[in-house]
């Protein structure tokens, strides 16, 4: 590579010219298509924003001026141009970069991001502190197209504009083609807007009116509508992003975002101008790949794939994802009234083919998920059966909804919290570890968690089926391989299953963890030891009566959880045997601590927070040993009267 491992930033890329360029774009891609196809990661929305990315560190100086990428799956470029080419082999790796812009990992990551609709917001905020600190550097926020459909984003929008702050909002629309509307009269009419003419002639309007003499208010009012009508035919004649100027944003586009001459001498107009600016910039996502562009969805984040073929490198498997979404379409054929909603994923949440079979009951509302519950909890009160289904993460976003518009109501929802425990490479903004615990404090709210996929099915069955809302989470990743059961089947709400006996300690675990607490009571059981496991499907209600019943029999009881552990499934656990009087036996709640989940594989992660059967194994081990040293001294005292094990 010419260009690329010597750029550490802004001054470098000074000196190079336009032809430099071209060929440093190039140089990015090769390397981002090289990294992502070994180790994952988001590979279309990068490179669609190769150029876009070039012609912003160009004109600014990252260093001191600060930009927000939204969501931030597109900082891939970002991340070269700021001197981390020699780690990016590191990408998504545990101990290595993250696929996010981070504020701990360089000073250029200006503010952590992950999650949908936040750029402008954070930008205002960025400008505002500025402000406050007689400071003069730039503030940018770069948002795509769809994060433009979260209310987020129009709240900062209309803030930002009513504030009239100095910000720019770069809009990188990779959903519409480079039509003719990019072309040359395009160009021309962004060079008027962004110059002397279109900004003289509205400060020649101010000039003009504001020496019109106030005779009494009457005179003054229509002196300020004549104003108003007057901007607003220039506006309608120049700008065609109308609905921006509305908001108090200057609007720019739409312009060629792989026209890297024109990108920067837009940018550069722009950057001279005052208040609240909005780029309206048109991009192709996966451009340079054919593989990519032809199938962005599916590029959009993918494992690792062959960069000739594109094909991916693992061979695909059932995943819980699918056996919701194929559990959808066999309900959707036996209940009419069922419905399915997403939230700008009908991919990713598994209800593409539900959509396709029933396309006038499936609804993707857009990256809204405040809007989604919202809406389904209307659907509901007409007798309808919604199944919103949104990841984990995701899910935070809509937690008043879920209050306030479902569960007060006690409306027939059930949420199918998708990537629910850990998720593995996306890091700490996507693990799906808190879903239990706001769930479960929730009035009305059934949380359940399945072992297998053929749990899932009965499970997805029984919430559709329950007259309440009901929250059903699973794991990302493939699913066991077990058989599934032709027939699906209501379970009993809060009703538990015992797969094991045993007399020396209870290992209780719920979901994907029930497995691995299964093989630990097998390792256990070669060493001498007699365990029981439940299956506790729901954190609520719980079975407390059979959980209850084997941990007084066992005196020891062990929670496992892919959870936080903070108010999670073990913390419910504990709370209800406090309550039917059985506090005294001791315990431990083994799931997630109180951290934020960095990224590593999802067995890295579980291995690490002893969530593997290993773990739970040597969690299990500890506890017995308490309890048979407890007991030698119990034993040894027992002229003590009274004694409590706790």
């Amino acid at each position: 590579m010419k260009f690329l491992p010597n750029i550490k930033g802004h001054d470098d890329l000074t000196s190079l010219s336009n032809k430099d360029m071209e060929v440093l774009a190039e140089e990015i891609r090769q390397k981002i298509i090289e990294v992502v196809s070994a180790n994952g990661g988001h590979l279309s929305p990068n490179l669609g924003v190769v150029e876009l990315t070039i012609a912003l560190h160009r004109i600014f100086d990252f260093s001191r001026d600060k930009i927000v990428w939204d969501v931030g799956h597109q900082c891939y470029t970002h991340k070269l141009l700021t001197g981390r080419f020699s780690q990016f082999h590191t990408l998504r790796q545990e101990g290595g970069m993250s696929g996010f812009p981070r504020r701990e990992e360089h000073r250029c990551d200006h503010f952590t991001t992950g999650h949908a609709g936040t750029s402008i917001s954070a930008a205002l905020g960025f400008a505002t502190a500025r402000d406050l600190k007689n400071e003069t550097h730039d503030v940018v926020a770069v948002i795509g197209d769809g994060s433009m459909t979260s209310g987020l984003s129009f709240e900062g929008l209309n803030n930002a504009g009513a504030n009239k702050t100095d910000l720019i909002v770069v809009l990188n629309d990779n959903e519409m083609s480079i039509s003719p509307n990019v072309g040359a009269l395009s160009k021309h009419l962004n060079r008027i807007i962004s110059g002397d003419i279109y900004n003289r002639l509205i400060n020649d309007v101010d000039t003009v009116l504001g020496k019109i003499p106030a005779f009494g208010s009457q005179m003054t009012n229509l002196a300020h509508l004549l104003e108003e009508a007057v901007k607003s035919v220039i506006k309608g004649l120049f700008v065609p992003g109308r609905h921006f100027e509305d908001l108090g944003f200057r609007y720019f586009g739409p312009i060629d975002g792989h026209n890297m001459p024109f990108l920067m001498e837009t940018i550069e107009s722009v950057k001279k101008l005052k208040g609240p600016r909005l780029i309206h910039v048109v991009t192709r996502k996966g451009k340079g790949y054919i593989h990519a562009e032809e199938k962005s969805g599916p590029f959009h984040g993918t494992s690792p794939f062959v960069i000739s073929t594109g094909k991916k490198v693992a061979a695909p498997t059932l995943t819980y994802t699918a056996i919701f979404g194929s559990t959808m379409v066999e309900i959707g054929h036996m209940d009419q009234n069922l419905v399915g909603i997403t939230a700008a994923m009908p991919d990713g949440t598994g209800l593409v083919d539900f959509i396709g079979e029933f396309p006038s009951r499936a609804f993707d509302v857009g990256i809204a998920e405040q809007h989604a519950v919202t809406f389904a909890g209307a659907l509901a009160a007409e007798g309808f059966k919604p199944v919103v289904a949104i990841y984990s993460t995701f899910m935070q976003r809509a937690y008043d909804n879920v209050i306030h518009d479902v569960c007060n109501m006690n409306l027939p929802v059930t949420f199918a919290i998708d990537r629910a425990g850990i998720v593995g490479d996306d890091g700490s903004t996507h693990q799906g570890v808190f879903d239990i615990s706001f769930m479960r404090t929730v009035p009305n709210m059934v949380v359940m968690a399945p072992k297998d996929e053929n749990e899932l099915r009965h499970m997805l069955f029984t919430a559709i089926n329950h007259n309440g809302p009901v929250s059903v989470r699973y794991p990302r990743g493939n699913a066991l391989g077990v058989a599934l059961d032709q027939k699906l089947l209501e379970l009993e709400i809060g009703k538990a299953e015992l797969l094991r006996e045993g007399n020396d300690l209870l290992i209780c675990a719920i979901g994907n963890r029930v497995t691995d607490a299964v093989e630990a009571a097998k390792m256990l059981e070669k060493e001498g030891f007699s365990i029981a496991v439940i299956n506790a499907r729901f954190a609520k209600p719980l079975d407390i009566a059979l959980i209850g019943a084997w941990a007084k029999r066992c005196g020891h009881i062990l929670t496992v959880e892919e959870n936080a552990v903070r108010g999670g499934f073990g913390s419910a656990v504990f709370e209800e045997m406090r309550t039917a009087g059985l506090g005294s036996i001791p315990g431990f709640a083994l799931g997630i601590p109180d951290v934020f989940v960095e990224h590593a594989t999802q067995e890295s992660s579980r291995r690490k927070y002893g969530l593997d059967a290993d773990g739970i194994f040597q969690k299990s081990r500890e506890l017995l040993k308490y309890r048979t040293e407890l007991e030698k001294f119990v034993f040894e005292n027992r002229e003590v009267k009274n004694t409590r094990i706790l």
